[in-house]
């Protein structure tokens, strides 16, 4: 009580209306957790931890805010009069503005089984019919009445704390300025919210690995305002049904259904005759581009040991990534769907809406998951998408790696390589892994240690622009995961899981840049060099070398190696099986290009392109520099696929918020 009477009496008057806030948002969590919890589900304490760290997060922003606008004098009510009426005012507002949140919030969840988010005000553009909705369905006028009492007696409670606080002894000046800094720190602390390169995010409930879980621990301000920009990406329905039967015939819908728009697809297998199953381990290769590659026939030799690789495996030449950069081509290779909300800062792993996968890769029965990944995990909320879809997963970062930290990326990739092939030996059922690479990426740090085997090269700057690299230090760094690779396979080679395994290694994305030297100038004009990457599946020991020419997507992994190790799979994505033979549709490639606003279909001769802003569309070739004239086939072709790439962009919009868990 004495250390509290030291405090000045400003900081713990806001530390008292913290409090009060905090005491009202625990309450209705309770309210929240007694009237929703599932039934026979047992009381999360780390629900709760968790929810509080939210709660104090937002109660830290008003603290700051508070401190902030009282250190004016003006505007400080102890010292000033007419503030004391403006804060008599203002808080009460802010109190009243918290009930409607959590208010709306609780039956929200109530109709919808999703927390306050930002898709609420779509319902503005109905306001009539949502009103009468809500005063049909709900005590609208009870509930607004209890709300009204609460705040009547919360102004009368904030007033009396502020004629309490004014009644007090000021403590000398130096005193005041110095505890009014370490409170505006402690409160900056409490909004950033833990001691890690990034701040406390939505994502951070969803590793919890329990969707109610995840959804009690928010608080409807986390919901609302992280799904903000998000509230213009929702799928227009009316055009996913008018082209529902072409994306069904072409993604082979067994019992196409138009009204319940169903996508789903199953698929067993009677032949599967692996006494052990095959372990799955999956690479994605930042900034993997195609055309930088030995693969492309560029002259640089970048990967010679990867090359050799592909030469032993199945090798697709022609793959894409839907889009760039890393969070979307991670969230396409796991959740099979292409990332085609928002723009560059929204992606799909950053909005709470669409956080709920189903993932093929949970129909990998009796298999361990795990993710290895250098760096910091919460990068991008990838963390939430990981934890809250894949069953039981192992998820191992940079500070569970014995290797220390290289740079901003976390530890380096021949370090995640090694480490993680020495956890994969010791493991006694299947696998599925996913290994996540970081060092083909600005700073392009390579370690001193690997200097002695790993050679840096040098070119004159012309030819290093001329082959699609920026300069010497972006071309080392590409040949460095070439030998990264090598490292991991030497290793693996030795350990008894790598004759029984499948490696599949797929870019992230490529980068943009000049590739005329290997592929036309279409490649390099209308960005394709972004998206094309390098898709190896490798096991000579369960498939037979072959190099595919037809194009492929990234969104095609999932599917199809649970295709190829005969697994049992329920599929309700955009990926299709590489490896089915009976399938005759042609296959295409959907291209997002969220910078210029682009999307496109790429096929094996043309890349069909259209601005979704300006409506402006084109064709071009894909094979050579010919130019693409008007003619009856060209024109049929354009109508084609341009109706193909509208109904493809409208469908994963929609799967991407309808391909929820069946838990």
């Amino acid at each position: 009580m004495i250390f509290f009477k030291r405090i000045p009496r400003l900081v713990r008057w806001i530390l008292s209306v913290q409090l009060l806030f905090l005491v009202v948002m625990t309450f209705f969590r309770f309210l929240f957790y007694f009237k929703y919890n599932p039934a026979g589900k047992v009381f999360s304490g780390s629900a709760f931890l968790m929810g509080l760290r939210f709660d104090v997060k937002f109660i830290c922003i008003l603290g700051v805010t508070m401190l902030v606008f009282c250190s004016l004098p003006f505007l400080n009510p102890l010292r000033n009069s007419a503030a004391k009426k403006i804060w008599n005012v203002l808080l009460p507002l802010v109190f009243t503005l918290t009930l409607l949140f959590y208010a709306v919030d609780y039956f929200y969840y109530d109709y919808l089984q999703q927390r306050l988010n930002a898709s609420v005000l779509n319902y503005i553009n109905d306001a009539s019919i949502s009103f009468n909705m809500a005063m049909e369905s709900y005590p609208v006028f009870r509930v607004l009445a209890v709300l009204l009492l609460t705040c009547i007696a919360a102004a009368y409670l904030f007033k009396k704390l502020l004629i309490k606080y004014r009644r007090e002894e000021m403590l000398p000046k130096r005193k005041v300025v110095l505890g009014s800094v370490l409170a505006f720190l402690v409160l900056g602390l409490g909004v950033f919210g833990k001691f890690s390169q990034f701040n406390l995010r939505w994502s951070d409930a969803f590793a919890l690995n329990d969707n109610f879980k995840a959804n009690l621990s928010l608080n409807p301000f986390q919901s609302f305002f992280s799904t903000l920009n998000f509230k213009n990406t929702r799928p227009d329905i009316k055009k996913v049904r008018t082209d529902y039967l072409l994306m069904a015939r072409y993604l082979g819908v067994q019992q196409p259904d138009s009204v319940q728009l169903n996508f789903e697809r199953n698929y067993s297998f009677v032949n599967n005759n692996n006494s052990t199953q095959p372990n799955v381990i999956v690479v994605i290769c930042e900034s993997f581009s195609m055309y930088k590659s030995s693969m492309s026939g560029n002259p640089l030799n970048t990967t010679p040991y990867f090359n050799s690789l592909c030469k032993k495996g199945v090798f697709f030449d022609r793959c894409f990534t839907p889009s760039y950069p890393t969070a979307r081509g991670v969230w396409a290779t796991v959740t099979s769907i292409p990332d085609v909300l928002g723009d560059n800062n929204r992606s799909a792993s950053r909005n709470p809406e669409v956080v709920n996968q189903q993932l093929i890769m949970n129909d990998f029965k009796g298999y361990g998951k795990f993710y290895f990944l250098g760096g910091d995990p919460t990068w991008a909320n990838i963390k939430g998408v990981l934890l809250n879809n894949i069953d039981s997963l192992q998820l191992y970062s940079q500070e569970n790696f014995k290797a220390k930290k290289l740079n901003v990326w976390g530890i380096d990739d021949k370090s995640l390589f090694l480490e993680a092939n020495s956890l994969l030996a010791k493991q006694q059922k299947p696998f599925f892994a996913i290994i996540q690479t970081a060092d083909n990426h600005r700073p392009y740090t390579i370690p001193l240690e690997d200097m002695n085997l790993f050679k840096k090269v040098t070119y004159p700057n012309d030819t290093i622009q001329k082959y699609g690299f920026e300069n010497i230090e972006q071309l080392n760094a590409f040949r460095y995961t070439d030998f990264c690779y090598q490292q991991f396979f030497e290793a693996a080679q030795k350990e008894k899981y790598f004759t029984n395994s499948v490696f599949i290694f797929v870019g992230d994305h490529g980068i943009g840049g000049n590739a005329t030297a290997v592929y036309p100038n279409s490649w390099t004009e209308q960005r394709l060099s972004n998206e094309h990457v390098p898709l190896l599946f490798y096991a000579p020991a369960l498939i037979q070398p072959k190099l595919v020419h037809e194009v492929c997507s990234q969104i095609d992994i999932m599917p199809s190696v649970a295709g190829l190790l005969k697994i049992p799979y329920h599929n309700n994505s955009m990926g299709r099986n590489l490896f089915d033979t009976v399938s005759s549709t042609e296959k295409y490639a959907f291209i997002i290009d969220h910078e210029t606003k682009n999307i496109g279909l790429v096929d094996g001769e043309y890349f069909f392109n259209k601005n979704t802003k300006t409506g402006k569309i084109s064709l071009v070739s894909v094979t050579d520099n010919t130019p693409i004239t008007s003619s009856e086939k060209t024109d049929s072709i354009k109508k084609v696929l341009g109706r193909l790439t509208d109904a493809y962009y409208e469908t994963s919009r929609y799967l991407l918020f309808n391909n929820k868990r069946k838990r």
